[in-house]
């Protein structure tokens, strides 16, 4: 079995209240965390829950991931130091080396390798607000999953669409 859709989200809204508080250690802010339920639930009600989650260990993502998606087992996230601020090219390397996971697979990280992590799966650019998730279908299942041969766009999801 192949993945039959890749979800690309951004972690939901982040405080600046602290300005003592380091970036990686960053929480959601009230926005945030409503909207990171919400996401969630519209990910849920439109058949995309995730099997697996890849994810940027940051604070911000740990919450964005709890909040969205309280039901996944520990062992179904796999939080990665190396997602953090992340380029496009270092998260398909981590990617290349986990391999092809069974099952939907939602990657979670930060900007701006996200807006071009979809650039490299859509072809186009896009901005990717706080808490967005792309969805993207398995269009050919013999191409390498990390093509942008292997995908289409879906679906697209922002918060404010919701509020």
């Amino acid at each position: 079995m192949a993945i039959k859709h890749l979800l690309l989200m951004r972690h939901a809204k982040s405080s600046w209240s602290d300005g003592d508080v380091p970036d990686h250690e960053r929480p959601l802010n009230k926005r945030g965390q409503r909207a990171a339920k919400t996401l969630g639930h519209i990910i849920r009600l439109r058949d995309y829950a995730p099997e697996w989650i890849w994810s940027s260990d940051s604070t911000r993502t740990r919450q964005t991931v709890a909040l969205a998606f309280p039901d996944l087992a520990a062992e179904q996230v796999l939080w990665l130091d190396g997602f953090y601020h992340a380029s496009a090219n270092q998260v398909l390397y981590q990617c290349e080396q986990s391999g092809e996971p069974d099952g939907c697979l939602l990657l979670m990280g930060h900007n701006p390798g996200w807006e071009d992590l979809f650039y490299h799966f859509s072809g186009r650019s896009f901005a990717m607000p706080t808490g967005a998730c792309a969805v993207f279908e398995r269009r050919d299942i013999k191409a390498d999953w990390l093509s942008r041969e292997a995908w289409r766009l879906q679906d697209f999801l922002k918060p404010r669409d919701f509020e």
